[in-house]
């Protein structure tokens, strides 16, 4: 694509995005329903979104790892450590999951 071609997509799109949204621009208030809605929409984007990028960085670290543990077998305990700090970012977005349940 070319660069007014790019711009026109973004431009369209901003447009569609605006049309979409006009309507709930004039609705009625919100009511405590939506606000538990939005936190259950929240706390699924958290988790799935820490899930998908723990699997990213374990497949990345794991890949490096193993490559090091194939060349110095001594490093096996340092990548192991390596993958588990890379694992520790789906637990913190199930972390913050739960505290905004909490919080509904």
């Amino acid at each position: 694509m070319k660069d007014g071609g790019r711009i026109g997509f973004v431009a369209r799109a901003l447009c569609g995005a605006c049309l979409a949204c006009a309507g709930s621009a004039f609705a009625q208030e919100a009511t405590a329903g939506d606000a538990k809605m939005w936190a259950y929409i929240s706390a699924a984007i958290v988790a799935s979104l820490g899930s998908i990028a723990a699997g990213i960085a374990v497949s990345f670290v794991g890949a490096a790892a193993m490559g090091a543990m194939s060349e110095k077998p001594e490093l096996s305990g340092r990548a192991l450590i390596y993958v588990g700090l890379a694992e520790g970012i789906a637990i913190y977005g199930l972390i913050i999951a739960i505290m905004i349940l909490n919080k509904v």
